[in-house]
């Protein structure tokens, strides 16, 4: 997965960020150019990657998954996923609240 990821930034760095018209950098230059935009670019793809997991467990959670399954997909536990998504799951829906029957007198 990771050469796919560096492959896809180093394809956005090319369509992104063209290099300067009738500009001529040295070779130690143009490294330094690329690996900083490779950096933006890979920065960017982690911003956009936590919101897109962000909408995923959300879903997760209106679909009736709980922390424990979104952890698991997440590769993380349970308390992992309540931290990271705090209030996610509501008592009412992931564990509906046991009320013992009334004692007849």
């Amino acid at each position: 997965m990771t050469q796919v990821v560096d492959e896809l930034a180093r394809r956005l760095v090319a369509d992104t960020f063209p290099p300067p018209a009738g500009h001529r950098d040295s070779r130690a230059d143009q490294g330094r150019r690329q690996a900083l935009l490779r950096l933006r670019v890979l920065a960017d793809v982690k911003d956009a990657v936590r919101h897109l997991e962000d909408q995923a467990a959300h879903a997760a959670a209106d679909g009736g998954a709980g922390y424990p399954e979104i952890g698991q997909a997440m590769s993380m536990s349970r308390q992992g996923a309540r931290r990271r998504w705090p209030g996610l799951i509501t008592n009412s829906t992931s564990h509906p609240t046991h009320r013992p029957t009334p004692r007849s007198t």
